[in-house]
């Protein structure tokens, strides 16, 4: 796992790659929480997605958002992170320009970017989205969502309660053309205390049956 620097719109972004084994590897871009609440690329959860990724042979990408450890620049209350997630999927992509496929996972703060970035980027066609945080900002922006992925949530969360994140859900399961999985973890806070281990089989799973479903030829 190479640190990397590589330039981003407010300077250098700091970032850590495991590069593709072949050229057609997919791609995972792994998202990190609120800058300003303690969140970095060495979160647990991120860092425990990113080797989950590697371990499938993905080219995966985590990175510090702009302000955060050596990547420079200052918060921007998500237009600039925004910015920044899109440079660090062009870099990843210029590496990897035969990937066969692309997906980005996130983590509250990060779910919350990764999701507007899924948006901007129709060769995503999975997502996994940890925590996403639709009580504290505007997720309207998913109309609709243009891929299938992974929803996942504790029921013991007190930062975004279950049943904020559950009408989301619903509402893009409404859409057509797309699967919307959720998984609910019994007890787990908002940052999957003593649960991350879970939380990461859970996506490791879900992962492995996209994969062999696209391989198998599969609408998902």
């Amino acid at each position: 796992m190479p640190e990397v620097i590589f330039p981003g719109p407010s300077g250098r972004i700091e970032g850590r790659f495991h590069p593709p084994e072949t050229r057609t590897s997919p791609i995972a871009l792994v998202l990190h929480p609120h800058p300003q609440a303690g969140g970095t690329m060495n979160n647990p959860i991120v860092y425990h997605l990113y080797h989950m990724f590697a371990a499938r042979g993905f080219a995966v990408l985590r990175f510090n958002f702009r302000g955060v450890g050596r990547s420079q620049g200052t918060f921007d209350h998500g237009i600039g992170e925004l910015s920044d997630a899109a440079s660090a999927l062009d870099w990843v992509q210029s590496f990897n320009p035969e990937a066969r496929a692309c997906w980005i996972a996130g983590f509250s703060f990060g779910a919350w970017i990764g999701m507007q970035l899924l948006m901007r980027r129709p060769e995503v066609e999975g997502f996994i989205s940890i925590a996403p945080p639709a009580n504290l900002y505007d997720f309207s922006f998913l109309a609709p969502c243009p891929s299938s992925g992974l929803f996942v949530h504790g029921d013991a969360d007190r930062v975004v309660p279950l049943d904020d994140v559950k009408a989301l859900i619903e509402k893009l399961k409404t859409q057509k053309g797309i699967i919307i999985d959720q998984e609910i973890i019994s007890g787990a806070n908002h940052f999957f205390e003593d649960q991350t281990e879970p939380l990461t089989a859970l996506a490791g799973k879900y992962v492995d049956r996209r994969v062999e479903e696209i391989l198998a030829g599969g609408s998902r």
